[in-house]
């Protein structure tokens, strides 16, 4: 089995090497510090983050598939790398339903597997994902997504700290009408846990719980807890963003502005 390694490229959510892979219409499996994409024939077929939920957490927590029903498909099928296809043939999910969460968990964990990166990317020619072929999506589809959502991101607050560090709530905050989705997210920041362990705790796309955490961030509900030289967590604190004007109650309003844009 081959392995190919290639310095990444510094452009935000893109991969040349990846470009390269497609061109080639090369499959195997596409190693990065945030995640693995899998390809066949140029195109991505699967994707894996420990960012983001898996998809035997998203299928299992919509209740789109029991469980038990999960396991037995990997039990009988994973071997083959059919899992997908055995889900659907047993009648255990629709092939439509099986379709669109794995697409969701494709995208979900290509957005964090392109980040950006100082370490080299590694490619293993013929590896092979065993939930087999479901729906492959090209790679200029996968790129572009990714970039669309950092851009989203961005444009609703435009600090990622709250991406991946501890969170709490404001110790003052701001008297904002929280829409039931982002109440849910709310009530599970406790001062430990970070956007992926809630994203885990409540079976949805991490990426979607990026969007209500920054959400949450702008309206000046949720901060992020500040790392001490030590690594020991300190009081959490609001990231100062610079402001075109030193006078306090304009830039609350910006970010309030901005906030109910996003929405």
């Amino acid at each position: 089995m081959r392995t190919a390694t290639v310095p990444m490229s510094t452009a935000p959510a893109l991969s040349p090497m990846l470009q390269r892979l497609a061109a080639e219409r090369a499959t195997g499996a596409l190693m990065r510090d945030h995640g693995t994409l899998y390809l066949a024939d140029g195109q991505v077929v699967h994707a894996e983050s420990p960012a983001t939920p898996g998809i035997d957490i998203l299928l299992t927590a919509s209740g789109a598939l029991h469980r038990d029903g999960w396991w037995d498909a990997v039990a009988q099928a994973g071997a083959g790398q059919r899992v997908g296809r055995y889900l659907v043939d047993s009648g255990r999910i629709p092939g439509g339903a099986l379709e669109l969460c794995h697409l969701g968990a494709l995208y979900d964990a290509a957005f964090f597997a392109l980040a950006p990166t100082r370490s080299p990317a590694r490619f293993r020619y013929g590896v092979s994902h065993w939930i087999g072929p479901v729906h492959p999506v090209p790679v200029d589809a996968v790129q572009r997504e990714t970039l669309r959502r950092q851009e989203l991101l961005d444009r609703i607050w435009p600090d990622a700290v709250t991406d991946s560090a501890p969170l709490a709530r404001a110790p003052h905050p701001l008297d904002a009408p929280v829409p039931p989705r982002q109440r849910r997210v709310l009530d599970l920041v406790d001062g430990v846990r970070t956007a992926t362990d809630i994203a885990q705790h409540l079976g949805r796309s991490a990426f979607h719980i990026l969007v209500d955490l920054r959400r949450l961030t702008a309206a000046g509900l949720v901060e992020a807890v500040r790392q001490a030289p030590d690594g020991s967590a300190t009081a959490p604190g609001r990231i100062t963003l610079p402001e075109v004007t030193a006078d306090p109650d304009v830039a609350l309003l910006r970010r309030l502005r901005d906030a109910l844009e996003a929405l």
